[in-house]
């Protein structure tokens, strides 16, 4: 009987034989410093004490030289610390819940979704189907409009949507962080599909009027990722007004969209979409550093607008019975790994240790020069980060991504909790997925977290953060009275 190969793939004594090149890969400066410099000590050691002190005077000095090099040093760390990126902080943060009255249970969609067609069984049967594989509890929220049979998607359902949901979360972060309105100095409200006139911001300002000079901002039409496009901003107009702050609302009005149509492409976001929002609150005062939660890394924007099949597919547009609706194309996966590709390749070199960043180098100039059908090397991010918040899109979104990068269960619990506990959020998925994480009592001081969305156009962005002190449990917040039952098993298809 011929003898099987040991599995040296999960060899332990290749784990530390891993282990041992990261160390030395991450650690080749000091490990090559420290020989040189015991050597430079040694030699030191062995002259005597004239010897040393005839070296001293044997350097020649003057005032000219002294003063000199004293305005060269003052002049480099001068520029260098009038160069240096201001810290941006993330003070606080606090994501909406929507109220038990406006649940729906599976029973409910289902038994709204054949009233409402009632002439196209097959539609019925489709979206059946959809929210069995797609991941979703049955306590996830849809406005007070969509819960009339039929829908009832008016301006003012929506604007009232708009404000339960905004004004919600904003009153949730004055409670956490005492700021008061009147201290906002900047103001970003992103919303995709909703965009009225006067804008959410106006709104917003109106509502608690906020200062004449505040800058404001409304951002529309960024999809599921507009999170971080609203955090790039944010960093940017911090880094040109000291001693500010800036809050951040993000969410999805759900009244005004509402697909009452027979076509499958555009059937799909109403099974998905649900209620949420959340309202963020950053700071470039020092003064913040002691009692911020976390501070801003890196922010890493990929947009692949350019491509006709990229820009298309996830589109808002009109059926043949003239309903408006979101078109979510069937190669909506192919184009988001190839977002995330060219997103992961950016982020790569700012985020990932010295031995990953080497081993891929070798991997690229083997498969360019030696045999093409290499199997390129995915670097373990896993090294770079402790934590990750991938957008809640879907069952099949946090699948593609966990397999691609080589993720655990661990690592996108948070992301499939947060799907089932409150849909597809949007734009706000990402903070309910690092309240979970808090809630959980995860996240230590020093901790790394990776939050990456895709959205319409097609965009995938990245914001990186690193946690400033250990986080105590929440007791509040939207996990508060739920938490104790998660991790969930989901399964495959819930039966209906």
């Amino acid at each position: 009987m011929a003898r099987s190969l040991p599995d040296f793939s999960n060899s332990v004594k290749l784990k530390y034989v891993k282990l041992g090149y990261q160390y030395l890969v991450n650690h080749i400066i000091p490990l090559t410093l420290l020989p040189v410099m015991a050597g430079v000590l040694m030699e030191v050691l062995r002259l005597g004490p004239d010897e040393i002190l005839g070296l001293w005077r044997s350097l020649h000095f003057d005032l000219v030289q002294i003063l000199c090099s004293a305005f060269v040093i003052i002049f480099v760390a001068t520029v260098y610390f009038m160069s240096k990126p201001r810290t941006i902080f993330l003070v606080d943060y606090a994501c909406y819940k929507p109220p038990v009255t406006c649940r729906v249970p599976f029973s409910t969609f289902m038994e709204h979704s054949r009233l409402i067609l009632k002439d196209n069984p097959k539609s019925v049967e489709f979206q059946m189907r959809i929210l069995e594989r797609s991941g979703l509890g049955e306590e996830t929220c849809l406005p007070p409009a969509i819960h009339y049979i039929p829908p009832s998607p008016t301006m003012d359902a929506a604007r009232g949507e708009a404000e339960l949901v905004i004004f919600s979360a904003m009153d949730s972060l004055f409670q956490k962080t005492g700021l008061k309105p009147k201290d906002i100095d900047i103001l970003i409200v992103n919303c995709s599909l909703f965009s009225p006139t006067p804008s959410l911001s106006a709104m917003v300002i109106n509502k608690y009027k906020l200062r004449s000079n505040i800058k404001s901002f409304n951002l529309s039409g960024m999809g599921c990722s507009a999170s971080p496009i609203s955090v790039d901003l944010a960093r940017d107009l911090l880094q040109v007004h000291p001693n500010s702050n800036a809050v951040i609302v993000s969410t999805e009005i759900i009244t005004p969209n509402y697909y009452q149509g027979n076509e499958r492409a555009m059937l799909l976001p109403n099974c998905l979409f649900r209620m949420g929002g959340a309202a963020i609150l950053l700071s470039n005062r020092k003064s913040d550093r002691r009692r911020a939660k976390y501070r801003l890394v890196h922010v890493v924007r990929t947009h692949k607008g350019a491509d006709d099949k990229a820009y298309r597919c996830v589109y808002e547009e009109e059926d043949k019975e003239g309903k408006v609706g979101i078109s979510l194309s069937k190669d909506l996966m192919a184009i988001a790994g190839e977002a995330l590709k060219s997103n992961i390749t950016t982020i790569g070199p700012l985020v990932l240790p010295a031995s990953e960043q080497l081993l891929f180098l070798l991997t690229l100039i083997g498969r360019k020069i030696f045999n093409p059908k290499w199997k390129p090397y995915i670097p373990d991010f896993k090294q770079a980060f402790e934590h990750f918040c991938i957008h809640a899109g879907g069952r099949a979104v946090i699948d593609e991504l966990q397999k691609n990068l080589q993720l655990s269960a661990e690592h996108v619990e948070a992301s499939r909790m947060t799907l089932h506990r409150f849909g597809n959020t949007s734009s706000s998925s990402l903070w309910y997925e690092l309240g979970y994480i808090e809630a959980k009592g995860r996240m230590k001081k020093g901790d790394r977290v990776w939050q990456i969305a895709f959205g319409s156009g097609f965009k995938c962005n990245s914001a990186v953060w690193k946690c400033n002190r250990t986080i105590k449990t929440p007791i509040d917040g939207p996990w508060a009275d739920c938490i104790d039952r998660y991790p969930v098993h989901i399964p495959e298809v819930v039966k209906l």
